[in-house]
């Protein structure tokens, strides 16, 4: 596989043409910045990708207006201050009223984000009115006949979990027992998925010692095997995503897919921040690139593609936290690249100059022994 994805991607870079990556592929555009280029652009940008996915913070209007008839779908967000208000039916109706129902279809938006990783977000406030604004919106979508386009979900932290390794002993924390059944039943009730923010990153970050460096970077490496399944993993993000899988299923919910709404390496950190460096996001992001080119699943679900969503369009500079929250970004805010992803041209008003191969972005090719004790 890893032989045949190679020579995929020397083929597509040595004809010239853009690597066309897999329709489970989106990329996350944030505009925390005040020198980000206006949505024509960024659109002009995901398309130079091959990206016909992308999800958004909010519901801007200019973005919602620049998307209409480019064929590219979008996921929508309603932030955590103003989803409790929606759990009004009424207030999600006139919600929806104004800020999908004016731009569908012209614009694709395919799903809606009703809050950002709102169980790990430190508010006990805002988990009561989570499910009752899902409901309230879901309605609202199927009373303008709308809802058979546009999935509800929410998307969480990989923290939901208590346990995520082995991915078989996958659970959720205890805290959230009671809202976590209710969420489920509505995702499985409404055909929607769980939507998981997942970063070996952190992982690494935290463990370097004892992580392997080409097990998170999806590298060649020996991997690990799930004593109580026997399922063998080559990288952590299709473990994580199996623990999520294995969390719900313990909660009785064994059929609902899972998204990954976020993913991605920083390419640059604080001095604490191991591993946040250009060459190991270029790793990440192209490996995973060609993984989703590959159209793989998990091991649970080897025949179900994953869709993934990689953080982030742009360099963020107004994003607070670490040096490593504003440096995501495939891009830097003047449409250059920040390191090579496998693109062999870009739009002409970025007027861009990019090296396909560079000694600080080749993909390593040694193989690592796996050995866990996180």
């Amino acid at each position: 596989m890893e032989n045949h994805l190679t020579k995929l991607l020397i083929l597509h870079f040595l004809s010239g043409f853009l690597l066309p990556f897999s329709e489970s592929l989106g990329v996350n555009y944030g505009q925390v910045g005040n020198n980000l280029p206006p949505p024509e652009k960024a659109i002009r940008l995901l398309r130079s990708l091959g990206i016909t996915k992308t999800r958004i913070y909010d519901t801007d209007r200019r973005a919602l207006t620049a998307f209409a008839n480019t064929n590219i779908e979008i996921i929508v967000t309603v932030e955590n201050e103003v989803f409790p208000a929606l759990a009004d039916p009424n207030q999600a109706l006139k919600w929806v009223v104004t800020n999908i129902k004016p731009y569908f279809p012209a614009t694709r938006i395919t799903g809606i984000a009703v809050g950002n990783e709102v169980f790990t977000g430190g508010s006990t406030e805002l988990l009561r009115y989570v499910v009752p604004a899902m409901v309230s919106i879901h309605n609202a979508l199927m009373r303008l006949g709308l809802s058979q386009y546009i999935q509800v979900s929410t998307p969480s932290s990989l923290a939901v979990l208590q346990e995520s390794f082995p991915p078989s002993a996958g659970c959720f924390r205890e805290e959230l027992a009671g809202i976590m059944p209710e969420l489920l039943q509505f995702l499985s009730a409404t055909r929607s998925s769980f939507w998981i923010n997942a970063y070996p990153y952190f992982a690494y970050k935290d463990n370097p010692e004892k992580i392997p460096l080409d097990y998170v970077l999806f590298n060649p490496n020996t991997g690990m095997v799930d004593q109580n399944t026997n399922l063998h993993y080559d990288n952590m993000l299709y473990a994580q995503v199996d623990a999520a899988t294995y969390a719900m299923a313990r909660m009785g919910f064994k059929g609902i897919p899972i998204m990954v709404t976020e993913t991605g390496w920083p390419s640059r950190g604080d001095q604490d921040e191991i591993g946040a460096n250009i060459e190991n996001a270029a790793v990440y992001n192209r490996n995973l690139m060609a993984r989703q080119t590959a159209n793989e699943g998990t091991p649970l679900r080897p025949n179900t593609k994953l869709e993934i969503y990689l953080f982030a369009l742009f360099n963020e500079n107004m994003k607070p936290g670490s040096t490593s929250e504003r440096n995501y970004g495939l891009f830097r805010p003047n449409g250059t690249l920040v390191y090579s992803v496998g693109i062999s041209s870009l739009p002409a008003a970025f007027s861009a100059t990019i090296s396909l191969t560079s000694d600080s972005t080749k993909v390593k090719a040694h193989t690592t022994q796996v050995q866990f004790q996180y």
